[in-house]
């Protein structure tokens, strides 16, 4: 038996009592975007998402193939009826079994999908002011390039965020070096050069990041580097913006006392969206 919510009820009756990504954040995800059916940067999700399973030595299944992923995805989302524009997120987590010391390294899934309005990108150009968070760092580590169900950093950053009437907060690392934003990764423009944090900050490798910065290295007239930002580098800076996959692109018009443009945000978007109609 055991005590949920004051009540007394049998352990079988919840499953959180031995699932280890509750109980030791033992767990990693995949949230992908979905539009006619079709999974966005299906390669790129699938591969990071085997990286992530290597990384803290969880065994994958050997039909656990790009294939069967798409498939077990796509099951979920027709079954809720939302094949137009879906989200989609995938967390596989270690068998149960053990306390720190796990006595498995197989593995489950659990997938759950919600409907989107938009299938295609779009520019939210309503305000969007952020500040630092600082109550606590990243690690520069390689367990902070991947999606974990650990996430009390990013969680805690949106409480702040909240209340004090902030859209979001920017991360530091250990070192004071600005890393992401907590929901994407962060990029700042300079006049014709696009500058984000290399993954060795500790940022995570985002499929969106990856995206814009392939698109970016193709426009021309624009230079396109990784490189340590500080904190005072984001004041200097001609405009501002945060991806990920299920957003796109969100410009920073605001940051401290700093107002910024958004039109490189602009083309990079309308690229993107070319770029999905052409595969």
């Amino acid at each position: 038996m055991i005590n949920f919510n004051g009540n007394i009820i049998a352990q079988g009756d919840n499953i959180l009592t031995q699932n280890r990504a509750f109980l030791y954040g033992d767990g990693v995800f995949e949230t992908v975007k979905i539009v006619n059916n079709k999974i966005l940067f299906l390669e790129d999700h699938y591969f990071r998402l085997m990286a992530s399973m290597r990384v803290v030595r969880m065994e994958i299944p050997m039909n656990f193939t790009m294939e069967y992923f798409e498939e077990q995805i796509l099951k979920v989302v027709q079954e809720n009826g939302f094949s137009a524009s879906a989200r989609a997120r995938i967390t596989v987590f270690r068998n149960n079994g053990g306390l720190y010391l796990p006595q498995t390294n197989e593995v489950s899934f659990l997938i759950h999908t919600t409907s989107l309005e938009n299938a295609s990108y779009a520019l939210n150009e309503s305000h969007y002011e952020v500040d630092l968070y600082k109550d606590f760092y990243v690690s520069r580590q390689l367990l902070s390039s991947i999606k974990t169900t650990n996430k009390m950093i990013n969680i805690t950053g949106s409480i702040f965020a909240s209340e004090n009437g902030f859209e979001n907060c920017i991360l530091l690392n250990d070192a004071k070096n600005v890393v992401e934003a907590l929901q994407g990764n962060l990029f700042m423009v300079i006049g014709k050069k696009i500058i984000t944090p290399p993954i060795s900050e500790g940022c995570l490798n985002g499929v969106m990041r990856r995206q814009i910065l392939a698109l970016a290295k193709k426009t021309e007239g624009i230079e396109v580097v990784e490189e340590i930002i500080s904190p005072f580098d984001l004041q200097k800076a001609d405009e501002l913006f945060l991806t990920n996959v299920i957003t796109g692109i969100q410009p920073i018009t605001k940051y401290r006392k700093k107002e910024f443009t958004n039109n490189v945000a602009h083309l990079l978007v309308q690229k993107l969206n070319e770029s999905i109609s052409e595969n």
